[in-house]
């Protein structure tokens, strides 16, 4: 077992779906041991989400509740809360993303919790935020990140193509990686002060920080328009292409002063360069279209294995439109340590998406089954064998 740099730190994960586990994911993968709070029964929704339909199998699960321990209780009856607070009592982080009202309800908000342990870090994510008419409402990446903040009108093909639907945790996992920002520059001011506290984000402000660029301009009174098709882009050199095996790329010369000789040489349209139409800057931003066709045409010769060396010995920036299956076997996301094996070597997992020098992350471990460690978990906490049974006979605790 890796003795990682949060090893020690005692985390409880009473969130649902993506955004706020996946950021107890993120500690745990540093060493810190994760408590997942789950309803009994099914536990967790995330848990029936599938990849493919027609197919029961938790990879989605498997994603977000690696190295976790599963207590299944039901925090309504008193009973139930009082566990949750022995084990807030001697926690170091609270994760929710619950909404709201449904915190108030269950007496699980921040100053419920704050009142037993101070020194508390109680990371929080919301759909709109916890402030403004809008705290209450509930939202999912999809609606608050993606669709809410500019993200889905700005990535159409034209202004009358139709919105693009976001793909599955999109905004929760960058939401998520915030929340672990949050929660690590709150246990800093902790370590100076003593005092633990809310560190909260949400799908809203991120979505936001993601569209900043286009938001900032509008801050500024700038009108921001829909982004031009592709054959109306204003720079033909940093545009996307077909190949011959209808495999597609992007490419980005932004420095033309010293990378177009090169790029034309690469491509045999050296002839271009002497096109009044394309001699400079100016005249290929206003001839962009006709520099696109002809970048079509060149392009569409050769199939993308061919292109990947011309373009790669030219120096030009450039990348594969990757499928998933390929993204999946990306030889260089292994090598950088962004897909790695589950420990008991059965399959890869996507890590988070940073490193730290001198510490090696945990090796991931399976999420566990609803509840699979709820005995072991109460008996840690002082909870005698009549206790447990007891609550077990309740319905407060499963397993």
């Amino acid at each position: 077992m890796v003795d990682g740099i949060f090893s020690g730190l005692r985390v409880i994960d009473c969130a649902s779906w993506i955004a706020g586990p996946a950021a107890a994911t993120i500690l745990s993968d540093f060493g810190a041991e994760v408590i997942k709070i789950e309803p009994p029964g099914a536990g967790d929704p995330w848990r029936a989400s599938v990849a493919v339909p027609g197919k029961v199998t938790d990879y989605w699960w498997q994603l977000t509740s690696r190295n976790k321990r599963s207590l299944a209780i039901d925090l309504k009856p008193a009973e139930g809360l009082a566990v949750l607070h022995r084990l807030v009592a001697r926690a170091d982080v609270f994760i929710t993303n619950f909404p709201l009202p449904v915190r108030e309800r269950l007496r699980i908000a921040a100053a419920d919790l704050l009142a037993v342990n101070p020194r508390l870090v109680y990371g929080s994510i919301s759909a709109y935020g916890e402030a403004g008419e809008e705290a209450a409402r509930t939202g999912f990446d999809a609606t608050a990140y993606w669709a809410r903040t500019g993200l889905m009108d700005m990535v159409r093909t034209g202004a009358e193509a139709e919105p693009v639907r976001s793909m599955p945790g999109m905004g929760d996992h960058p939401t998520a990686t915030a929340l672990y920002a949050a929660i690590v520059t709150a246990l800093y001011r902790r370590e100076r002060t003593g005092k633990g506290g809310v560190a909260q984000t949400s799908l809203l402000q991120n979505g936001l920080w993601a569209n900043g660029c286009f938001v900032q301009n509008r801050l500024f009174g700038e009108h921001v328009a829909h982004r031009p098709p592709r054959k109306q882009t204003p720079s033909a050199l940093a545009n996307h292409y077909r190949c011959r095996d209808g495999r597609w790329f992007l490419m980005a010369l932004h420095n033309e002063a010293r990378q177009l000789a090169g790029f034309l040489k690469a491509i045999e349209a050296e002839h271009l360069a002497a096109d009044p139409r394309f001699e400079t800057q100016l005249a290929r931003r206003a001839n962009a279209r006709a520099l696109t066709e002809i970048l079509e045409a060149i392009f569409a010769k050769r199939d993308l294995d061919e292109w990947r060396v011309v373009l790669e010995r030219a120096g030009v920036t450039f990348g594969p439109v990757s499928s998933v299956n390929e993204a999946a076997d990306d030889a260089q996301a292994r090598a950088i340590g962004a897909l790695v094996p589950f420990a008991d070597g059965g399959g890869f997992t996507v890590s988070s998406p940073f490193h730290l020098d001198g510490e090696t992350k945990v090796a991931p471990a399976r999420a566990p089954a609803v509840g699979q460690h709820s005995e072991a978990l109460l008996g840690e906490a002082g909870y005698s064998a009549e206790e447990i049974a007891r609550l077990k006979g309740l319905g407060v605790l499963q397993r």
